[in-house]
């Protein structure tokens, strides 16, 4: 819709033709103005604040061409619609008329109809571009709105309101870009922050994070930084810090400061943290190197217990770099079936005849060759890789199995370990049923070691699970019996089938001492609950013999074979 009282600036050196548009268009809602130069409309268009322009092309001095040029020129006219009035009909003349920037031309002699028609088609364009205008006007306003809360979003930390990671790296960048070394960075970690949110929730969590930010405030030097760079980890930027021994009392300080309980939520919350500093290196060019060897000297600190602090050295980031590299090949091993599984017999120590073997992860690497469980199952538990990887040794050894059965050998079980993390998957159920279908397995001879540590972890829970298990005739071992923390008022509620003295007490055993009292008392509480006893680890005849006294049905152990491929499992003993 054309707006009411619209300026329509005419432009013309014969008044006649002004006074011809001017009763033309007199039955509508437009204010008129009459110029009879060039000089002065381009004079007075502040005065006339036209909405739309009728030029005559043929004027004295400057023509209507030149004129529309100038116009069009001017950044505050440059939208208003410029409509040319002209005897010329020639394509060249109109060509020229579009060329100098024109929007539409109307011919002489001016017709009613087609005048009115021309000028509410570019009164309602320009409206449009006015709209298009103030909209555009009202976005940039709200962008640059979005963009200063924005800046902030990323400069400040919303809850303690403490500057953030990104402002941190800027201002570390800014001084690794000026060549400075005498700078230190101090990566502040909460320890078992988690167990605080866990015990009192969020809210109070969040209430002691500004509470710790609130109090490091309070031994922050002028000119140095500190941020809020994670949930419950914060960061220190500290100038002038040549060497370890100028930064000690500043640690002390910090390390000191946490002696104190918070009070928060009308709670009394004691908790410590974990520090890694890295000092100025010219060898670092991005600002999250720095950062980075700081996270990695706290993550030693912690590995030494809380509230401790630890600088980093060279050696941290070529053992991090090291645990990469070996997470990177653990996933490449998975991928390309470099996992095999030997077997351990397992015997009757009475008999000494074969009952079963325990299968056991091995990784052929590539390069490497063989490499140690030591090395790689200690990575695959902090990853959780543990889990695709136990199901494949599980797969393996349950088609071993099935394998030796059907070569005749239908008394042999097979024990497979459980990991906690394993034991925790909530697909194990169904993976070990798929596996089951597809191996074609007799579950009667599977048995699945689990480890005190796994069961205890959530009793309930783990009784639960333990009895789905039984529900499918699989056999469960505890594994390792002895050095977790079982509770005996627990174990006898537990579906077990077997307890496994672990190898630290068989190696150790000796007529009359503890570890001998030990696995005596571990074999008489087994038989009490009529639990088998499988004994790791034996090396020696007479640790054999001091089993058989004791009592112990099965064991395993180097005096009876290493762990072995399954080709040599068949040529030694499934003859």
């Amino acid at each position: 819709m054309v707006g009411t009282l619209s300026s329509i600036l005419v432009i013309d050196d014969e008044p006649d033709n002004f006074d011809v548009i001017q009763a033309l268009l007199s039955d509508q809602n437009f204010i008129l103005h009459y110029s009879n130069s060039g000089e002065e409309a381009l004079a007075r268009l502040d005065v006339f604040q036209p909405d739309v322009i009728l030029l005559d092309v043929m004027m004295p001095i400057i023509d209507g061409i030149e004129v529309c040029r100038r116009i069009k020129a001017m950044p505050l006219w440059e939208s208003v619609p410029i409509i040319m009035v002209t005897a010329l009909t020639s394509k060249i003349d109109l060509a020229r008329c579009f060329d100098a920037g024109a929007d539409d031309f109307i011919s002489k002699p001016v017709n009613r109809l087609e005048l009115l028609a021309r000028v509410r088609s570019m009164l309602r364009i320009y409206q449009q571009h006015k709209q298009l205008a103030t909209f555009n006007t009202n976005l940039e306003e709200t962008v640059q709105q979005r963009t200063n809360q924005l800046q902030t979003m990323i400069f400040q930390d919303s809850l303690t309101h403490l500057p953030s990671r990104a402002f941190l790296l800027k201002n570390l960048d800014k001084i690794l870009q000026t060549g400075e070394s005498s700078f230190a960075v101090v990566y502040l970690d909460c320890d078992q922050f988690k167990l605080v949110n866990g015990a009192f929730g969020h809210v109070v969590g969040n209430q002691l994070l500004i509470a710790i930010a609130e109090r490091l405030q309070q031994h922050l030097r002028h000119g140095d930084i500190l941020a809020r760079t994670g949930e419950d980890e914060f960061c220190f930027l500290l100038h002038q810090i040549e060497n370890t021994i100028a930064i000690e009392p500043f640690i002390k300080e910090i390390l000191q400061s946490f002696e104190k309980s918070f009070m928060v939520a009308n709670c009394e919350i004691f908790i410590t943290a974990s520090m890694g500093i890295a000092l100025g290196n010219s060898n670092h060019q991005y600002p999250e190197e720095t950062l980075q060897d700081a996270d990695t000297a706290m993550y030693k600190a912690k590995l030494r217990g809380k509230g401790c602090y630890q600088v980093f050295d060279r050696q941290m980031s070529s053992a991090m770099l090291s645990r990469l590299t070996l997470e990177n090949d653990l996933q490449r091993a998975l991928k390309h079936q470099e996992f095999i599984t030997y077997y351990q017999p397992i015997v009757n120590l009475q008999t000494e005849k074969l009952t079963g073997f325990e299968a056991l992860v091995r990784w052929q690497h590539p390069i490497r060759g063989m490499i140690s469980p030591a090395e790689f199952i200690p990575c695959m538990e902090e990853t959780g890789l543990i889990v695709e990887v136990g199901i494949v040794v599980l797969k393996q050894a349950c088609q071993q199995l099935r394998a030796w059965h059907q070569l005749g050998w239908t008394d042999l079980n097979m024990s497979v370990n459980l990991s906690v993390r394993q034991f925790s998957s909530p697909t194990l159920l169904a993976d070990i049923d798929q596996v089951i279908i597809e191996s074609e397995v007799n579950s009667a001879h599977l048995k699945l070691e689990i480890t005190e540590s796994a069961i205890m972890d959530n009793a309930d829970a783990a009784i639960a699970l333990t009895k789905q298990l039984r529900s499918r005739q699989i056999q469960i071992s505890i594994d390792d019996f002895g050095t977790g923390y079982s509770s005996l008022g627990y174990l006898h509620k537990f579906p077990i089938d077997n307890l496994k003295i672990d190898r630290s007490f068989v190696n150790q055993i000796q007529s009359g001492n503890r570890d001998y009292q030990v696995v005596n008392t571990i074999i008489a509480l087994s038989n009490q609950l009529e639990l088998a006893v499988i004994a790791e680890g034996i090396e020696t005849s007479q640790q054999l013999e001091w089993l058989k006294q004791l009592g112990c049905q099965f064991g395993q152990g180097y005096l009876f074979s290493k762990p072995l491929m399954a080709s040599e499992i068949e040529r030694i003993y499934l003859k």
